[in-house]
């Protein structure tokens, strides 16, 4: 039995399904995430789990206790829910020690510093019980947030965009922070945001939500070596799509070679795998192209990234494609320079040319090769 479940969950604002048959589950300990653009509903879902809005339609079970459905709705304060908000969201007037314990209501005074003692050490704070909010920084302040939803140990805990207010440095160093502190207490937890790199650091398995829907559930190296459809494929990481033709079910040819294939070749949901001379479209990311100088194959550098450790290359074939090449950067190449290139493809990932599923439309193409 899943510890978080969502089962054909719906939610409409006046006309607007902003939900839609949406399901998640989620076991106990480990960390979910709902990552997705703004408007797609991810907010709108955790807001329903925390039991700040009613659902439609569906059930949504908490260790298997139902808590919401069309005709049920516990109130917030009974679900045993710790709540992040982006925002921290302390009490200016109360010290930090204060904050912490504000939620421990029925345990004796010694208990609750035991506990306020025990989470600041959990969240790297020790002896700072006695500050004030405006007295830390913005990385303090959330781990701050961070102890005082745990005080209570909530069957689950929920964090909105919990890293949106801090610079980038601080952003990243942090979210592994938090994860390591969420794994240590053994809570479960739901992650909202935006940001695929805040997920992939943070999250056991992550759901791209689009319109509503979760498109996929899955690890973070699930959904860029193997996404469900274009939109998570569009969505996760960068890449770009080739036209390619299938030889047999285990290799498919395109410009820059044959594609072999650990697993069948599959065209598009629901197909059972390519006929021969199928026409696909064949996804290649920039860690697919490798810079090889010693191959007759040649492409022009016609955009450059410096990424410290990497560039990334946008480059030209002959034909006019174009595709991207991640490359460590003492490769220094000038614009207009030819460099040898190979293919090195372990995932072989393919959609029907025609097929264009209602999730990301054909003329997204997944060229995003203007980084």
């Amino acid at each position: 039995m899943s510890h978080l479940q969502l089962t054909d969950i719906d939610l409409a604002f006046g006309g607007h399904r902003v939900v839609r048959k949406l399901d998640l589950r989620l076991e106990k300990g480990r960390i979910g995430c709902l990552l997705g653009p703004s408007g797609c509903g991810k907010t709108t879902v955790l807001r329903c789990i925390a039991g700040f809005e009613r659902v439609a339609a569906g059930e949504i079970r908490l260790d298997g206790h139902l808590v919401s459905s069309r005709d049920l709705h516990l109130a917030p304060e009974q679900r045993r829910i710790g709540m992040v908000f982006q925002d921290y969201a302390l009490f200016p007037h109360l010290t930090v020690g204060e904050n912490i314990a504000f939620g421990l209501r029925g345990m004796s005074q010694t208990a609750r510093q035991a506990r306020v003692t025990e989470l600041l050490a959990t969240v790297g704070l020790p002896d700072q019980g006695g500050k004030y909010p405006h007295e830390m920084s913005g990385g303090q302040q959330q781990r701050v947030a961070l102890a005082r939803a745990l005080a209570p140990r909530p069957a689950l805990l929920l964090l909105d965009e919990p890293f949106s207010n801090l610079d980038v440095d601080l952003r990243e160093r942090l979210s592994h922070e938090v994860r390591d502190i969420i794994k240590a207490t053994g809570t479960t937890a739901i992650l909202v945001t935006h940001d695929q790199h805040e997920a992939f650091a943070v999250a056991d398995e992550i759901g791209i939500m689009h319109e509503g829907r979760i498109q996929q559930w899955d690890t973070p190296y699930n959904l860029y070596h193997r996404p469900a459809n274009r939109f998570v494929a569009d969505f996760i990481g960068q890449g770009v799509l080739m036209r390619g033709t299938v030889l047999n079910d285990r290799q498919v040819q395109v410009e820059l070679g044959t594609l072999n294939s650990a697993v069948p070749v599959e065209c598009g949901i629901g197909c059972g795998g390519c006929s021969r001379n199928c026409a696909v479209d064949v996804l290649l990311r920039p860690d697919d192209i490798i810079h090889d100088d010693a191959s007759p194959l040649k492409a022009k550098v016609v955009k450059k990234a410096f990424r410290g450790a990497d560039i990334l290359y946008t480059l030209e074939l002959p034909s006019g494609t174009r595709v991207l090449s991640l490359v460590p950067s003492h490769h220094n190449h000038a614009i207009g320079e030819p460099i040898g290139i190979r293919l090195d493809v372990d995932h072989v990932v393919t959609f029907h040319e025609d097929t264009a599923d209602a999730a990301a439309p054909r003329a997204q193409a997944l060229v995003r090769i203007d980084a």
